[in-house]
């Protein structure tokens, strides 16, 4: 669980100022989002040289053309990400259950009844911080987790952190989530775990390779040894954007027993299913990220 930690004056300022614009109904969040989309594409040129590398390594049969149009379409939408994030702040249970909706949610459900806790994964796709509602949907014995990876910020870390338990879920800090699933299990308790596998991790770091979106990609293995480790049920969740500011959640099984399948099974079947997600509407994942800084060859070394 995230200890408490003392917040800086730094952090109260950014609180205020985004909860204020948090109030803003999302029509004008909206406008916010074209001006911001102006200014970090045509101004700022935000990690355009990242965004147009990541692109065009994994689309190599498109043109530059075609390749500028998901560019484009993936600055408008991390913009909406960002307000939409921002309204966190405020946003009611019922906007939460209208604008992001989930399906095949008796899945967890019946894995909660059977006193299983299980691993929910997801990409950097979409609008992930709206996943946090899940809980909402499902059955209240079900508690819900989430594991994160601390911000180099610490304002902006604690910002996301309430942003992210604004329904109830309870962040987990990767480093300490091996040991917090082992005693929830010790104490008989279940959580369903939210898991945001597709960061890179880092050199020094255990990890497996594999091909995603055309390109080697080194995979964390955290939430695979985590489920085998402890037997747990896997699931993973397919989000669709409907239109602007509506998404859908699709639960589907990736195992109902992680300790039965063999190593980075697990990974390679979340990858794969990822890597459907992300080709299906290319513009919403995450491709500001420098995802492949270093490639196959240096890590070996």
């Amino acid at each position: 669980m995230a200890a408490k930690r003392k917040k800086s004056i730094t952090y109260y300022l950014l609180y205020v100022v985004l909860y204020l614009h948090a109030l803003l109904p999302f029509q004008l969040l909206y406008v916010m989002s074209d001006i911001l989309y102006w200014l970090a594409y045509h101004l700022v040129r935000y990690r355009r040289v990242h965004v147009r590398r990541n692109l065009k390594n994994a689309f190599p049969h498109k043109t530059i053309r075609e390749v500028r149009k998901i560019e484009k379409a993936f600055y408008h939408h991390l913009c909406d990400y960002f307000v939409e994030s921002v309204k966190m702040l405020h946003m009611t249970e019922k906007e939460a259950h209208e604008r992001m909706k989930f399906e095949h949610t008796e899945i967890i459900d019946q894995w909660t009844k059977e006193g299983k806790s299980c691993l929910l994964c997801l990409g950097h796709y979409a609008n992930w911080e709206w996943v946090t509602s899940i809980g909402l949907h499902l059955s209240p014995r079900a508690e819900l987790g989430l594991i994160y990876k601390r911000l180099h910020s610490e304002a902006f870390d604690q910002l996301y952190l309430k942003i992210r338990s604004h329904f109830g879920a309870k962040p987990i800090e990767m480093k300490s989530a091996f040991r917090k699933m082992i005693r929830l299990k010790n104490e008989g308790k279940t959580m369903t775990v939210g898991f945001l596998a597709d960061q890179r991790p880092s050199r020094k770091q255990d990890q497996y390779w594999t091909t995603f979106l055309n390109q080697d990609t080194p995979v964390q293995t955290g939430m695979g040894k985590i489920g085998a480790h402890l037997g747990m049920p896997v699931a993973y969740l397919d989000i669709i954007k409907i239109k602007r500011g509506y998404y859908t959640g699709k639960i589907e099984v990736l195992s109902t027993n992680a300790s039965m399948e063999r190593d980075y099974d697990i990974m390679e079947r979340y990858m794969r299913k990822l890597e459907e997600t992300v080709l299906k509407e290319p513009a919403y994942y995450l491709w500001s990220h420098n995802r492949w800084k270093f490639k196959k060859i240096e890590a070996v070394q």
